[in-house]
């Protein structure tokens, strides 16, 4: 059986270079190509798609988790395959939670992007080696681990949010983000804003510029 493709990507040279080495797999067949989020969710419902193979950021756009909790949300949806550059917590746990069924590091070689195609496309999880520790590390010591709101405070305070920024963008109150980041600065063990983004950008928690 054919395992029809969506290849989600802002960049041209990535989609092409995705599409030369799927096309040497014998059962996968590129049906569409999206420069946008937005487009991979229109072109998600209106083609005849087995497995969408999804970005995360797509500039100033809709993010790759937001396109996927909308695609996966659909009945008889096609799996989502995120195909990224970044391993952090908390874009590893936003992906995950939007019902992607993968999460794949674009180094992965030929083979591995291939095996976990059709993984996903069987309905399975497909998740890189590196994104399964990290997982399970997080299950080991749960009450050390940020919660994914924690992780998206403290992404927001590393992109230069102030807390009523951040309380306006996550529809929370000004004290709720001020007990978000007394929890994350126990939880990392330091005592400024500064000091937590530097520590979790070290842990590859979130992501720092």
């Amino acid at each position: 059986m054919t395992i029809r493709l969506l290849l989600a990507d802002d960049h041209p040279v990535v989609r092409a270079g995705l599409r030369a080495v799927l096309d040497t797999e014998p059962d996968f067949a590129v049906t569409a190509e999206a420069a946008t989020a937005e487009r991979a969710v229109e072109l998600a419902g209106s083609e005849l798609v087995d497995v969408v193979l999804m970005d995360l950021q797509f500039g100033s756009g809709m993010h790759g988790s937001e396109a996927t909790a909308l695609i996966t949300a659909r009945p008889g949806a096609p799996r989502v395959l995120v195909l990224t550059t970044y391993d952090t917590d908390a874009d590893i746990l936003a992906a995950v939670e939007a019902g992607a069924s993968g999460y794949l590091l674009k180094d992965a070689p030929p083979e591995e992007l291939a095996a976990a195609v059709r993984t996903a496309a069987a309905g399975q999880s497909a998740l890189a080696p590196a994104v399964a520790l990290r997982l399970m590390d997080r299950m080991r010591t749960p009450a050390e681990a940020l919660t994914k709101r924690e992780l998206e405070v403290l992404q927001l305070v590393a992109d230069g949010l102030s807390n009523q920024q951040i309380s306006r963008k996550l529809f929370l109150s000004q004290a709720t983000v001020k007990s978000h980041l007394v929890h994350i600065y126990a939880k990392l063990g330091v005592d400024s804003r500064t000091s937590a983004v530097a520590a979790a950008g070290s842990r590859r928690l979130i992501r720092t510029r």
